[in-house]
């Protein structure tokens, strides 16, 4: 397969509602779009990476600058004959994890590309041992008012899902508000996680320790600051309460996990795709927790289009042994997406593997065109 020209561009996907978590209200979001050409301008593959500053240090015009950095390696492989090659080449790209959305949208972009050329799924370069399907996701209801939560549980209710997961700020007095209003507004039973996005501090995730009991929240996800000094003596208090500590702005590279499972603290990991670096990246941390026995889930970025959901999708496929399941949002969440076809779980959350070669999808090109920020558009010639 050669390749002839790479195309990268930021992408703002329109949101149907608000949805805003404690770090940020968002209407919209950026994302980094990758496109693989031949010489003939007939797309080989595409890629998408979501860049979080709070995440992993990333911007849309970063990430931009970053590709263009990464395809301009030695090792690039303009030639790509076998899947050897496409290993090696990842696997010489930085470790840390301020270019991990960069190399996630190149890494997608190159299978989609090499696995359509040899008429196969991306999945099936990977190992089936752990393959499972369907899986079931979980709902996520965001940071909001009364009507926004009371709303997100009506959605909820109708499509039968039963795994939640809300999203807390600082704030007691709204965050026991939003608790009880989805425990009087969610049907039947059960199971609940909060996100804190990091904004607790030591006193205030203590404070919320009775009422999260009281409402039967075993796992928080990320309550502190990554590297906060604090997260030590929660974690204790956290584990006298039977709750586990979710790790996910603190888990964003090899290296992370590896402080992770030596310090303690946190006794589940979220596992993101695009914040991982790739599927290769993100398998190897999987791979790394199934030895030291720690639960993880398989997560998503807030506001992926239908690309990151089917390589989300894969993933989760991969990994029957992960306690939940996150993603495939898109038609729950944006106006507008750029695939042709709805990537969106099916009632109850179910996710079936997606029918087509590659990623199991195909861009909209016009989409693309019309949500691109034109003046970020590279284009990178051999």
């Amino acid at each position: 397969m050669l390749i002839k020209e790479v195309n990268s561009v930021k992408v703002t996907l329109p949101f149907a509602r608000e949805f805003s978590h404690s770090l940020r209200k968002r209407l919209s979001i950026t994302n980094v779009f990758i496109l693989l050409k031949d010489r003939d301008g007939r797309i080989l593959g595409c890629g998408e990476g979501a860049p979080r500053t709070y995440v992993t240090g990333e911007s849309p015009d970063k990430m931009i600058s970053d590709i263009t950095e990464l395809i301009q390696d030695e090792k690039f492989p303009w030639e790509l004959y076998d899947t050897e090659q496409l290993w090696g080449f990842l696997d010489s790209l930085p470790l840390k994890k301020e270019m991990n959305a960069s190399i996630c949208a190149l890494e997608m972009a190159l299978l989609d590309a090499f696995s359509r050329e040899q008429k196969m799924k991306i999945i099936d370069f990977f190992s089936h041992e752990y393959y499972a399907s369907p899986i079931l996701y979980s709902a996520a209801i965001p940071l909001g008012n009364e009507d926004v939560v009371k709303d997100a549980c009506k959605i909820i209710n109708r499509l039968g899902i039963n795994r939640l997961k809300l999203k807390v700020g600082k704030d007691f007095s709204q965050n026991e508000s939003l608790l009880k209003i989805v425990s009087e507004n969610i049907s039947g039973k059960y199971e609940l996680k909060v996100d804190v996005n990091g904004v607790w501090d030591k006193h205030t995730a203590i404070r919320h320790l009775p009422l999260l009991v009281k409402h039967g929240v075993k796992v928080v996800e990320q309550p502190m600051e990554p590297d906060s000094g604090e997260i030590s003596d929660f974690s204790k208090a956290a584990g006298d309460s039977d709750i586990v500590l979710m790790a996910d702005e603190s888990a964003c590279s090899f290296e992370d996990i590896e402080k992770i499972s030596c310090d303690g603290y946190y006794g589940m990991v979220n596992v993101r795709v695009s914040k991982c670096g790739g599927l290769r990246r993100s398998l190897k941390i999987i791979e790394y927790l199934r030895t030291m026995k720690t639960p993880f889930q398989i997560g998503c970025q807030l506001g992926e289009s239908g690309l990151l959901s089917a390589a989300g999708r894969i993933l989760s496929l991969l990994c029957r042994d992960a306690v939940y399941y996150e993603g495939s949002y898109d038609k729950l969440l944006l106006a507008e997406n750029v695939t042709k076809e709805d990537v969106s779980f099916e009632y109850g959350g179910v996710g079936h593997p997606l029918n087509g070669i590659g990623l199991g999808v195909d861009i909209d090109p016009s989409k693309i065109q019309k949500l691109s920020d034109h003046e970020s558009f590279r284009n990178f010639k051999r």
